[in-house]
């Protein structure tokens, strides 16, 4: 090979190992403040290892680079030790998404799982794998990957994350038989992994996946450009899931708390800046489809636009 082709070759493959950079940039904390008596450092080393397998694995065939990986936040909190090597716990995932022109970062997903039940023995190695159930920690996790990855491709095309979707549906899949909770359709109030995958790939909720392009592609992605415009996207998204409130896929509307758990306080800030005709709409709407955070929207009506 000539120097220069071989120069060439170099630049390219250390370009690429800079351009094959993983989708998440994913901040992990391990809370272990309820757990009395134990070694410490067990806990310092679990949560680098969580850092580490979610931040250096590959969660999909696409390249990223540095500044395209997806922020997203870990919480995990350790309330009991069940046995020398087994805790039991809670686990709050939180997501965001550069608005385009702006340096603001909307929230995707802000959802509390109360069933986080795993074994971990110091410096053992996390094992995952898509086609089989090895561990209920990876597992947990690499399902909160793929919903992320999901969330945020739904919201740059119409139902651009189905694939990623598709690979947490099999993780819960793989789940069916495993002795920890969280992954089953009769545990609990119909508010876990289960049934999170399942509202997101439902048919009948279909809806809230196109809401989730206009309300950030269509929406947010203008209104550094064209205020007015985004965000009369974004109060036509809110009739959408008007519909389906009203059709109510299910009795416990699921997925419609999931997205008002993520953007009731932005909707706030968005319409408090609007005109009263389209303030009045989007309020309706509001105490309508999330009556539990009335007291929330009422923050729309107290601003006068300017």
């Amino acid at each position: 090979m000539n120097k220069p082709l071989s120069i060439l070759l170099v630049l390219f493959l250390l370009l690429g190992s800079n351009l094959s950079g993983q989708e998440l940039k994913c901040n992990i904390q391990v809370n272990s403040s309820k757990i009395q008596g134990t070694n410490r450092t067990a806990f310092q080393t679990l949560q680098t290892a969580l850092y580490e397998f979610m931040n250096n694995s590959t969660w999909t065939d696409h390249v990223y680079t540095q500044e395209e990986r997806i922020d997203c936040n870990i919480q995990i909190n350790i309330t009991d030790q069940i046995g020398s090597d087994q805790y039991k716990g809670t686990i709050q995932v939180q997501s965001r998404r550069p608005v385009y022109g702006s340096s603001y970062n909307t929230v995707m997903l802000n959802f509390l799982d109360n069933d986080l039940d795993f074994k971990y023995i110091e410096f053992d190695k996390l094992e995952f794998n898509i086609n089989s159930f090895q561990s209920n920690l990876t597992s947990v996790l690499a399902y909160y990957a793929y919903i992320i990855i999901g969330l945020d491709y739904d919201s740059f095309s119409f139902k651009g994350g189905s694939d990623y979707f598709l690979k947490a549906e099999k993780i819960v899949t793989n789940a069916q038989n495993a002795q920890e909770k969280g992954w089953k359709p009769y545990e609990g109030s119909r508010k876990n992994r289960y049934w999170l995958i399942e509202n997101l790939l439902n048919e009948k909720y279909s809806p809230m996946r196109e809401v989730s392009y206009r309300y950030h592609r269509q929406g947010l992605d203008r209104m550094a450009d064209k205020t007015v415009d985004g965000r009369a996207e974004i109060a036509e998204a809110l009739t959408s899931i008007q519909k389906v409130y009203r059709v109510k896929p299910d009795p416990y509307l699921f997925l419609l708390q999931v997205f008002f758990d993520a953007k009731s306080e932005e909707l706030v800030n968005i319409f408090s800046e609007s005109f009263l005709s389209e303030k009045t709409r989007v309020y309706n709407i509001l105490v309508e489809v999330d009556p539990t955070r009335v007291d929330t929207y009422k923050k729309i009506n107290e601003q006068s636009q300017d």
